[in-house]
């Protein structure tokens, strides 16, 4: 592959990367609820509204779910893994190898997108308790969902959590599991949560 080739694999699969995660976190934050007036909530609204408001008339929500920005973050994952073949290689894989490959590097994202955050609510929990940013309540909002069936389980012991143990444990089997997948699909190295 050439330098050129190089640099805009690269360029591709980093805003790609920017704008898909923009784009789950609408879905997620919709999903779990979150408070839309958080003033980054309103951000992620407004840079991924030019896409997903014409695509909600065709696809609507269902539930209470923003179907369009789910399909949405597929499409494009489609389309980055059919650039990127294409500078690779020269050709475009079939529709099977793209679709598969883009549900399994969308749910890698996502599961990427609760590691980190629950990551740093941990921290935050070391460093800011009890602070009241918009980015420590958006983190709280979009992870609680997952801890508290976990805590459920695993209830705090002599005043520490382990909960978050048990979930990054199953957060790690699931990317275990999402790149055999990639990898018996041919698309693992197509994206950087692919790898």
């Amino acid at each position: 592959m050439s330098v050129v080739n190089e640099i805009l694999v690269y360029l591709i699969q980093t805003l790609l990367s920017l704008y898909l995660i923009a784009m789950l976190l609408r879905f997620v934050l919709q999903v779990v609820r979150a408070d839309f007036y958080n003033p980054i909530s309103q951000f992620i609204v407004k840079i991924t509204n030019p896409l997903v408001v014409p695509l909600r008339r065709v696809i609507p929500g269902y539930a209470g779910i923003d179907i369009a920005s789910l399909g949405l973050a597929i499409l494009l994952q489609i389309v980055g893994i059919a650039a990127i073949f294409l500078l690779r290689f020269g050709g475009i894989p079939g529709l099977t190898l793209l679709l598969a490959g883009g549900v399994l590097g969308v749910v890698a994202l996502l599961v990427q997108l609760y590691f980190f955050a629950l990551l740093a609510m941990i921290i935050l929990s070391w460093v800011a308790q009890g602070n009241r940013h918009p980015a420590i309540l958006l983190l709280y909002q979009i992870t609680e969902p997952v801890m508290a069936p976990v805590r459920k389980l695993l209830p705090p012991m002599g005043g520490l959590d382990f909960s978050p143990i048990l979930v990054f444990i199953l957060i790690n089997i699931a990317q275990i599991i999402i790149q055999r997948m990639a990898a018996a699909v041919g698309v693992l190295g197509f994206a950087p949560w692919l790898s």
